[in-house]
């Protein structure tokens, strides 16, 4: 395993940003192991797998897990608000980093993780191979 460890700054797109760097270090398989700092913007993806939620207002990234592959990204993130209280969905481009995202990525070298349209879910799904 590998261990890629840098930061966004004022600007970024978190996706965007994730998928340019996947691609730059060409990382076939791995997870976002820790994600911490703020963004100004947000674009989510609601639990009902249609509903987009697109908001200017200032939140702390609390959580952001998901599977990194040549093919995408598959992110699912948490915020919370100046209130405390915390919202999640799927990451969307749109969000944009405040100050500062502090990202630590694992890359699973004994595997290659791929995205394959699945008629049943309607979505890209991961196909996970182990590398020989």
């Amino acid at each position: 395993m590998k261990t890629h460890v840098f930061r966004l700054t004022y600007g970024a797109d978190l996706k965007k940003s994730l998928e340019e760097y996947i691609k730059m270090h060409r990382i076939d398989a791995g997870y976002v192991a820790c994600c911490v700092g703020c963004v100004y913007e947000t674009g989510l993806r609601l639990a009902d797998g249609k509903t987009l939620f697109h908001d200017k207002n200032r939140y702390e990234i609390v959580s952001l897990i998901g599977t990194l592959s040549k093919d995408g990204v598959h992110l699912h993130i948490s915020l919370s608000g100046e209130d405390g209280h915390t919202m999640g969905g799927h990451l969307m481009e749109g969000t944009l980093i405040n100050t500062t995202a502090e990202i630590i990525l694992h890359e699973l070298d004994e595997f290659e993780f791929a995205r394959e349209f699945d008629e049943k879910t309607g979505y890209d799904e991961i196909v996970m191979k182990a590398k020989h």
